[in-house]
């Protein structure tokens, strides 16, 4: 679905699309964990889909049904995923865990790969650069690491950290490849990192206000 989504929207429409995902934790952590629902996290949330949009957003922005259909679909899965992986911890360690859900998931989209994706071609050698970067960094580390935060933290401490991939992009476009930021977009960055900062603090506020459990 996220691929779909970034295929047929822009990427700024795609990204504010999936940064909806925070603000779907904070309910789904309701209904399935007993998490209090905070009007803070809520604005907290929301004040972070704002400052993507400003920051990504542009007037040639264009919307198609499907894609946006699709990343929503994305956002509320891998909110989904988030909450259940806190729900049903398994009994193994974060990187046993991480192995057989990456697994898992390349078993499911094998099939449709072999059905409708058209023969691989012959890969250069920065495409097995590129391909082991996205495999090795951008998949098994970075997921080890997330599955290994929401294994000690709340949800909804974890999720709105997401926040800070299309600011770390945009900082990265002005720092290395000397593209310019306009007014809205260093106001839509700023909202970005104090909308991350305030669900820190709350969220670290409502882990340590739960009661301890009994033994």
């Amino acid at each position: 679905m996220l691929f779909v989504s970034a295929y047929r929207l822009p990427g700024g429409v795609a990204a504010t699309v999936g940064a909806i995902q925070p603000l779907i934790v904070v309910f789904l952590s309701a209904a399935l964990l007993g998490s209090a629902i905070r009007w803070q996290s809520v604005l907290a949330a929301a004040g972070g889909i704002l400052g993507v949009g400003l920051l990504l957003l542009t007037p040639q922005a264009r919307l198609d049904p499907v894609g946006v259909a699709a990343g929503l679909a994305g956002a509320v899965s891998m909110a989904a995923g988030t909450v259940l992986t806190r729900r049903w911890q398994p009994p193994v360690s974060p990187l046993t865990f991480t192995a057989w859900q990456l697994t898992a998931g390349g078993l499911l989209l094998l099939p449709v790969a072999l059905l409708l994706e058209p023969e691989l071609p012959a890969l250069s050698t920065p495409n097995v650069l590129g391909l082991a970067w996205l495999g090795l960094i951008g998949a098994a580390a970075t997921y080890l690491v997330w599955f290994r935060c929401i294994a000690r933290l709340e949800p909804s401490i974890v999720s709105p950290l997401t926040f800070l991939s299309p600011a770390t992009a945009v900082i990265l476009g002005w720092s290395v490849l000397g593209q310019r930021l306009g007014a809205l977009q260093l106001l839509g960055l700023a909202i970005v990192l104090v909308s991350v900062w305030a669900s820190q603090r709350i969220g670290a506020q409502g882990f340590k206000s739960r009661p301890a459990p009994e033994t």
